[in-house]
């Protein structure tokens, strides 16, 4: 049977599959071989279950073809991601923010920003939305305490097919916010500590979830950090790409070879010496410029 994962937790994974019109969910295991060759099943990843020893004994004999996949969230298939961050409480972290829009890019996944609790600092939650906007992203502010923005974003979705995904740092309110457009699905919920202004891990593993119409949504665990020394999300070259403002303006500069760190005639710097590229996008290239120039194809 084919059908696609919609759970995995330690190595045993859930398989919708569809048969004579009904729906119905398998408990699998993964090959062997699989092992061998370094390969993990994801969580959106398309598998052949092999049925053969019994229902009870499935295992996932083939992963089919991905359009990408990701190392955080670990997930496969994936069409849009609404990159969520809070206006406060835990403090936004842009860099990251831009550290996981720069991921998607590469995998051609769409990034939506969600900017959540603007009730706690509105002045900064538009601020927020206007680097992003003018970045060329879609950005939502939100509140789930208030209801501000809710029905804007279930709209956006409802108007969607293929399988989307909340990602972003722990408590930030990702499960209140999918709690609030589908009511249905339950999810738990933490808060943020006041000593370390840190989110608590409430979501364990990713699980997708239909929605019906051909519309898959997934809840991820948050995440504290993007390690683009340890792990090879993509080299330097591919950074300018990575960045859309930056990514348009290609071959605008004076110099074939710009970096678009400070180069004079730069098209890059001078639109942000003109408020065209936000400063603080500009800043998180820069920062990850110099942690990809000095990592050496040898060392991967």
């Amino acid at each position: 049977m084919t059908g696609r994962i919609v759970e995995g937790v330690g190595g045993l994974y859930t398989v919708r599959v569809e048969e004579n019109g009904e729906i119905k969910k398998i408990a699998c295991r993964a090959k062997g071989v699989f092992r061998h060759e370094g390969i993990s099943p994801l969580v959106g990843d398309i598998v052949s279950v092999d049925l053969s020893a019994g229902e009870d004994n499935a295992v996932i004999g083939e992963i089919f073809e991905r359009e990408n996949s990701l190392i955080r969230p670990p997930m496969a298939n994936l069409d849009c991601v609404f990159v969520a961050m809070a206006a406060a409480k835990p403090m936004p972290m842009l860099d990251m923010t831009d550290k996981l829009i720069a991921i998607l890019e590469h995998n051609d996944i769409e990034p939506v920003i969600v900017i959540g609790k603007g009730e706690l600092d509105p002045g900064r939650a538009e601020e927020i939305r206007e680097i992003y906007e003018k970045a060329g992203y879609r950005a939502f502010v939100l509140s789930c305490q208030t209801g501000e923005g809710v029905g804007e974003i279930r709209e956006f979705i409802s108007s969607r097919r293929g399988i989307m995904a909340m990602a972003g740092a722990s408590g930030v309110g990702k499960s209140t916010l999918l709690n609030r457009l589908f009511p249905t699905l339950e999810l738990s919920t933490g808060g943020v500590s006041r000593k370390t202004e840190r989110g608590r891990h409430t979501t364990r593993a990713v699980t997708l979830y239909d929605l019906g119409d051909g519309l898959f949504f997934a809840d991820t665990p948050g995440f504290s950090m993007l390690d683009f020394e340890r792990f090879d999300f993509f080299d330097v070259e591919d950074l300018p790409l990575a960045f859309k403002e930056i990514n348009e303006r290609i071959g605008e500069c004076k110099y074939t070879k710009c970096t678009h760190l400070r180069e004079d005639g730069c098209a890059i710097v001078e639109a942000v010496k003109r408020g065209e590229i936000s400063k603080s996008r500009h800043d998180s290239y820069v920062s990850l410029y110099e942690i990809l120039k000095n990592k050496h194809k040898w060392d991967k």
